[in-house]
């Protein structure tokens, strides 16, 4: 794989103007870092659905609530896992688990803009991902995006505007959509100049806003179709016993590809794990699920940790809600906001301790509650981003990078 079609670079730059370009007011990143910060990137492990905080990081066995599952020991001296993340167990001394994430949201839709974003959905506000503010934070001119999607479409720049949308990868396992390697350097050329005298069209009767976020996008597409660092999506070039270690599903390759991308420069990948929608037959679903998350994962952290790159990137898992203490008729269990985990890794963290409580069933925080605002300003913080960064919306109304919050002490 070496480069983008030029009719696919078309495709990107169109595709940009429909995400709604022209209802921003963006005028360019605002202040980049804070300089607190010491991780240069971010890989966030979202679990889409909702992945039950019981049956993983808060384990309640010999309770009514604790299911079917038993415990283990990890690393940490009194601190306990599910049984089905062994390998995360032993590399417990790098992680710091949070028990004592609690918020209001039990849609799927809402919790999920509320967990990427760190506000709750609002009319006429538009709020960029976490992962659109690394990118607008990323030197221009970069080879590859700065923020890429594995698995999942991950959210929108919003008010950013669409050159800082992420890059979507939906399946790590197959070759990467619009990327091809039929076409000499000069037919690529020749197309291009092609592409470049179309432009004064594009651009008659647009906004200023929409023809610049549009060709930021196409200069995004054309770095890339020139770039070494394109053979990152190229998971056949890894030997097959480590592309074997990570696990050979969707998500294992996903945090292969997310190693390779961020040892190439990339500031942020996210990539998504769906089917932690557990309301029936919570447990055999769980134990298969954690069986792949645990491997991924682990795999992930050994390998940022054996290259030095741990230090400087923030490895973050989290998703749409907890899930219910209760177990219900259908073996499984239902949303649950009132109480979730959270767990970083990496970028500076503090790993080796647990954050956070909840009482013996799971059923209420008891111990240092943590908000999603504080986990937002925490990770900005620790990106070397700005939480104040304000920015306008489309109606003129002033928005921060962050909805409050504090930053979680001890991390």
């Amino acid at each position: 794989m070496s480069i983008i079609t030029r009719r696919n670079a078309l495709k990107l730059g169109l595709g940009a103007l429909s995400a709604g370009v022209t209802t921003a007011a963006y005028a360019g990143p605002g202040p980049a870092t804070s300089g607190q910060g010491t991780a240069k990137a971010c890989i966030l492990l979202y679990m889409v659905g909702g992945a039950s905080q019981i049956d993983t990081w808060d384990p309640k066995p010999g309770r009514p609530t604790g299911g079917e599952f038993s415990s283990i020991r990890t690393t940490l001296p009194g601190v306990h896992v599910s049984e089905h993340l062994p390998g995360l167990a032993r590399r417990a001394n790098d992680l710091a688990i949070v028990r004592s994430l609690s918020y209001r949201e039990g849609n799927h839709a809402r919790a999920r803009y509320l967990m990427h974003t760190g506000f709750v959905p609002a009319g006429g506000a538009r709020h960029p991902g976490l992962g659109s503010f690394v990118h607008a934070a990323q030197a221009p001119g970069a080879p590859l995006p700065g923020n890429i999607a594995v698995g999942g479409p991950g959210h929108k720049a919003g008010l950013l505007g669409p050159a800082h949308d992420p890059f979507v990868v939906s399946n790590p396992t197959r070759t990467v959509r619009n990327v091809e390697s039929d076409m000499s350097a000069a037919r690529l050329d020749a197309r291009l100049d092609m592409w470049s005298a179309l432009q004064g069209d594009f651009a008659t009767g647009r906004s200023p806003t929409a023809v610049e976020g549009h060709q930021a996008v196409v200069d995004q597409a054309i770095r890339m179709m020139r770039a070494e660092e394109l053979e990152a999506f190229d998971l056949a070039r890894e030997p097959r016993n480590v592309s074997e270690r990570y696990g050979l599903g969707k998500f294992g390759q996903g945090c292969l590809m997310a190693r390779r991308l961020v040892e190439r420069g990339v500031p942020f990948v996210e990539v998504q794990m769906g089917g932690w929608d557990t309301h029936e037959s919570n447990f055999e679903r769980v134990a298969a699920l954690s069986a792949e998350l645990d491997t991924g994962m682990s795999a992930l952290l050994d390998d940022l940790k054996s290259s030095g790159l741990l230090d400087e990137t923030l490895v973050l898992w989290m998703g749409d809600f907890g899930r219910t203490p209760r177990i219900n008729a259908r073996g499984g269990r239902d949303h649950y906001p009132h109480v979730a985990s959270a767990v970083l890794a990496g970028g500076g963290v503090t790993g080796g301790q647990v954050i956070g409580a909840t009482d013996a069933d799971g059923v209420a925080v008891t111990r240092r509650p943590v908000s999603v605002a504080d986990l937002h300003r925490t990770v900005h913080t620790k990106l070397g981003l700005d939480p104040e960064d304000v920015r306008l919306s489309s109606g003129g109304r002033p928005i921060s990078a962050v909805d409050g919050g504090t930053v979680i002490e001890g991390l």
